[in-house]
């Protein structure tokens, strides 16, 4: 009878490490998916920069040097892996690449006239709305992964099978220097 009960004790134990494994590679899957889908809206809302520093360099307003510089900027957002160190470099870059675009809009109202450019910001816009949205996804994501990966008596399971603890986006700086109605438009 004590075999059956040892034996029975042993298999649900198994049974609920088992349980806590899945559980901790799904979270995962959901950190590395969210990580991912910021990545592929920040390429997005690059490429509308981009197109909008093309629509300036014809208008005259970057001379093509300034062009090269600004574009020179891009780092690969869109990797099979980003990391977050990754994410908040791309940011850091885009922050400041649009606040250097915006400043050259200002100094040219022909530009900030054209239908084009006008189109390609309400665009970077749309995109910047998805990184945000996808940004709070993530931290969320990490935030529920964290806290599996570290409650008793999960972390024990976590430690054993190497689940780390993520780390979690920052603060977009930057975005404090913005002019207040940037995102109104």
């Amino acid at each position: 009878m004590t075999t059956i009960i040892i034996i029975a004790v042993v298999v649900l134990l198994v049974l609920w490490v088992i349980s806590v494994q899945n559980r901790l590679v799904k979270e995962d899957e959901f950190c590395k998916n969210s990580l991912k889908q910021i990545s592929v809206q920040q390429t997005s809302r690059f490429d509308a920069l981009e197109t909008a520093v093309k629509i300036a360099r014809e208008e005259n307003a970057i001379e093509g040097e300034n062009y090269e510089k600004i574009i020179g900027m891009r780092r690969p957002a869109a990797s099979a892996n980003p990391t977050v160190a990754e994410i908040n470099a791309q940011e850091s870059a885009l922050g400041g690449f649009a606040a250097r675009l915006m400043a050259v809009a200002e100094q040219y109202p022909q530009l900030k006239g054209t239908q084009a450019y006008q189109d390609a910001m309400k665009k970077y816009f749309e995109f910047e709305e998805n990184v945000r949205l996808s940004r709070m996804t993530f931290n969320d994501t990490v935030t529920k992964y964290n806290r599996d990966v570290r409650a008793f008596p999960a972390s024990i399971v976590a430690s054993m099978l190497g689940f780390p603890v993520r780390e979690y986006l920052a603060d977009r700086p930057e975005k404090a220097d913005l002019p207040e109605d940037l995102f109104k438009r």
